[in-house]
């Protein structure tokens, strides 16, 4: 049969436990020996610690009752005079009578730590018959027993340790300080374990935006160091995977610009007549558009990878690029904070914002570049426009390289710019504008 827990409790679960892979294990180690210790401390209390104390406890109870019985078989101050004595020197414990008192308070006054005071109060309620009770708090080292007689109340002064062992104080130091010493190198082992996990999640975190950390060292139990070992192998894999893609792509660009410039030189050259003034336009503007394909091209297959991040005032990098528009002849409105101190890769970042920039220039007559932050989540960029913008079923498909019409040029300033968002662990989405056109809004993590 299953049992199904009440629905709140995954949730209660989740916020009591904790999250971290060291807290999970420090609290799997934890657990299982406070219950072992708990077994064992019920083992020796419940039933060793208990069966010696109610021994004790008995015998001191004998001792008293055969004490009391003599008494009342020889009555009488002359009896008492030997009695007494006779029982502090055979039994360890005084007697002393107050004539004519009477008990009021019945039993323990004071309950103590352990079963002693319990046993000791059962023990004399069955062997007595008599009313009595007991002060705890008496004297240091002794307990107080008072019972009631015929002629008054009789006070026994006992040694506390007849009934009370002390053993259970260092039994339950030995449990605590041994569970703190396995707990506390258990700890230590285990920090020493999820270190090699940190360093290495933080590694793949550094690399996955963009920032090479350098092979890690490996160290931890054995699954970790093959997971470092993976990794070191994996990131080299990709930096050698770039930098052979980078270099064939650079040689492509420079074989075709080299064609290309001897066109150009050959169209300059030609006689300028009048009726292929034209032509020649037209001709030197396809040769242009041509070698704004191939940067693009390029800057596609590189993205921006190997310039190193840096701590950078992203406002500074807004300002720049909404000056370079409006030199241009764009409209561009700037809504920036006066500081937005970040750690960039400032001309992927530049080349990002300009793309989305120039995009919205090219379809609008109105561009709002606007940065807002947004605490300890990072900066938030949007690039707002009143063009005619882009349906949302087609926004996602405006993100991959080569769309034809997707930003009107080579199709790959909104693949380029997302690569770069990404690259920094950063996300950029496409909506609706406030201004009726579209807008491109760039979280940046800090």
């Amino acid at each position: 049969m299953r049992v199904r827990l009440p629905w709140p409790w995954p949730r209660a679960r989740r916020k009591v436990l904790p999250r971290s892979l060291l807290g999970r294990s420090l609290l799997m180690i934890l657990v299982p020996l406070i219950l072992l210790q708990a077994v064992a401390l019920q083992i020796y209390y419940g039933s060793h610690l208990n069966l010696v104390y109610r021994r004790l406890s008995d015998s001191l109870v004998g001792e008293i009752d055969f004490s009391l019985s003599l008494m009342h078989r020889f009555p009488g101050p002359a009896n008492r005079a030997w009695i007494m004595p006779l029982a502090a020197q055979d039994f360890g414990f005084a007697m002393r009578l107050e004539p004519g008192a009477r008990l009021h308070h019945l039993g323990a006054r004071v309950n103590v730590l352990g079963p002693m005071d319990d046993l000791l109060e059962a023990a004399l309620r069955e062997a007595l018959h008599r009313r009595f009770n007991m002060d705890w708090t008496y004297r240091r080292g002794s307990v107080l027993i008072r019972v009631q007689a015929a002629d008054g109340v009789i006070d026994i002064i006992a040694p506390r340790k007849r009934v009370d062992l002390g053993t259970i104080w260092l039994f339950v130091a030995w449990m605590v300080g041994t569970s703190a010493l396995v707990f506390a190198i258990a700890a230590l082992f285990m920090r020493n374990q999820v270190r090699g996990i940190r360093r290495l999640a933080d590694a793949v975190e550094a690399f996955g935006m963009g920032r090479d950390p350098g092979p890690i060292h490996p160290e931890g139990a054995v699954e970790v160091r093959r997971a470092a070992t993976a990794f070191n192998r994996m990131a080299e894999r990709i930096r050698r995977f770039l930098t052979q893609r980078t270099e064939m792509l650079a040689g492509v660009s420079h074989d075709l610009r080299t064609p290309l410039t001897r066109m150009r030189l050959a169209l300059a050259m030609l006689p300028a007549a009048p009726e292929q003034a034209t032509d020649l336009a037209e001709l030197n503007a396809d040769i242009a558009e041509m070698e704004r394909m191939i940067e693009a091209y390029l800057a596609f297959a590189r993205g921006e990878g190997g310039e190193p991040a840096e701590p950078a005032d992203l406002a500074v990098i807004l300002g720049e690029i909404a000056a370079h528009a409006r030199r241009a002849g764009t409209v561009v409105e700037l809504d920036v904070p006066g500081s937005l101190p970040l750690r960039l890769r400032v001309d992927a970042v530049r080349r990002a914002v300009t793309n989305l920039v120039d995009n919205a220039t090219r379809h609008a007559r109105r561009v709002v570049l606007a940065a807002t932050p947004l605490g300890a989540r990072g900066v938030q960029v949007t690039v707002d426009d009143d063009g005619p913008g882009i349906p949302a079923e087609k926004r996602e498909a405006a993100f991959r390289p080569f769309e034809a019409g997707a930003d009107g040029g080579t199709g790959l300033g909104l693949t380029i710019a997302r690569d770069i968002v990404r690259a920094h662990g950063g996300e950029i989405v496409l909506e609706d504008s406030r201004l009726g056109g579209l807008r491109a809004r760039i979280r940046l993590p800090v």
